[in-house]
């Protein structure tokens, strides 16, 4: 059984004036070989973009992005035609398949954007593009686990190309949320602001558990925390 814990402040860095990414894995030009991916997880940016400013036209292929805001609003457009406004508790999908472009700026030209994108390599190449988004509020993420991403897309889920789901949970102090992790699963735990304890680790925000071989994992607020899991498979 395993928690593995990286805190925020190890994490990589990009600071571009207009922009300051935190890097959870190997990015650009940040580059470490112990944090190259988890299971099938293989970006995880905790972007702060500045009023006005944001990422130009740019193509990805072959990987499920999943963008979160949790601050701000972000605009998107895309190559299939696809232009929307993503608020704070927003969550989208895109899958870039054979080949997309996109940009992403913050939708403000008074106030920051903080969005978090994460990356998933598909479970196969080459398929047509496609773009969704969900809409989260407080009060469904509010003491509890709130599934927003799923394999088959059921309930009111988003569609995901690979055998991962994504929770949202916000947790005031002395709250706790549990999560099953079944035979053969992995998950990874983000704590994007406030402060949570784990298996009596402290948790602030920009840390994150890789977890391994746990039947179930608990997470007790201590500090209005906003938190992100992932249910992967284990392929360690």
């Amino acid at each position: 059984m395993s928690f593995k814990l990286r805190r925020g402040r190890d994490r990589g860095r990009t600071q571009l004036g207009w922009l300051d990414s935190r890097h959870g894995f190997s990015f650009g030009q940040y580059w470490d070989p112990e944090h190259e991916s988890f299971s099938i997880l293989r970006v995880f940016n905790d972007d702060h973009v500045a009023p006005g400013m944001g990422f130009g036209q740019h193509s990805h292929s072959n990987m499920e992005i999943i963008s979160y805001v949790l601050d701000g609003a972000l605009r998107h457009e895309d190559s299939t035609g696809t232009t929307e406004i993503l608020p704070a508790g927003g969550i989208q999908r895109m899958s870039a398949g054979t080949g997309i472009r996109h940009a992403e700026f913050n939708a403000s030209d008074e106030q920051p954007v903080h969005f978090l994108q994460m990356w998933l390599l598909p479970d196969q190449l080459g398929m047509a593009p496609e773009y969704e988004q969900l809409e989260t509020n407080s009060e469904q993420r509010f003491g509890r686990w709130l599934n927003v991403a799923t394999p088959d897309g059921r309930g009111e889920t988003m569609s995901v190309n690979q055998d991962a789901s994504v929770w949202l949970s916000g947790l005031s102090v002395g709250q706790s949320a549990t999560h099953p992790i079944d035979d053969g699963r992995a998950a990874y735990l983000f704590l994007a602001t406030g402060s949570a304890a784990v298996d009596n680790m402290l948790l602030g925000p920009g840390d994150a558990l890789e977890i391994t071989g746990e039947p179930i994992l608990t997470v007790e607020g201590r500090a209005d925390a906003e938190l992100v899991l992932f249910d992967l498979p284990d392929i360690a």
